[in-house]
């Protein structure tokens, strides 16, 4: 299975480094959506992603309408992460999957209104209380993608801690 990760306008550079990190640990691709509020080579970004950056597949895209062209959701397993879901992401099946995309939007304002209506059946949702706003980009990202790997039985990632050898 190939996960990629989307990364609509983001505007904290400690997240998209976190969320680097988590990409280089599982091995999904990481695609950033111009624009960015930062610079991607800002000290912040660099020191939350460590030593991780030379380890994962990063593609830029211009804008989100560029990047919509370039992967149409019609044709494409994509599946856009906000608070106003119609679906929880783990209801999901992506086992039988062999390409997903996740698409989280930026920190202040999620994904554009106009997409989650166009494609409100491919909206997915982490269950919270309802008198708080949402989580934490970087810990959005990192729940969803863990139950993706879960549902495949963690293929392609270590099998045997090597701690104990």
């Amino acid at each position: 299975m190939k996960l990629n990760i989307v990364l609509v306008e983001p505007e904290i550079p400690q997240n998209t480094g976190n969320i680097a990190r988590t990409c280089a640990a599982i091995g999904s691709k990481l695609h950033l959506v111009h624009p960015l509020g930062f610079s991607i080579i800002e000290k912040s970004v660099k020191r939350a992603g460590l030593d991780y950056w030379d380890k994962l597949e990063i593609e830029e895209h211009l804008s989100f309408d560029k990047f919509l062209a370039k992967y149409n959701p019609e044709k494409t397993n994509m599946f856009f992460v906000t608070t106003k879901g119609k679906n929880v992401y783990s209801d999901i099946d992506y086992s039988k999957l062999d390409e997903v995309f996740l698409l989280f939007g930026k920190e202040t304002k999620g994904l554009p209104e106009n997409i989650l209506q166009k494609y409100l059946n491919k909206t997915i949702r982490i269950p919270m209380r309802e008198t708080l706003r949402s989580l934490n980009l970087s810990n959005s990202v990192a729940i969803v993608a863990y139950d993706v790997f879960r549902q495949v039985n963690f293929a392609g990632l270590e099998e045997i801690s090597k701690y104990f050898d």
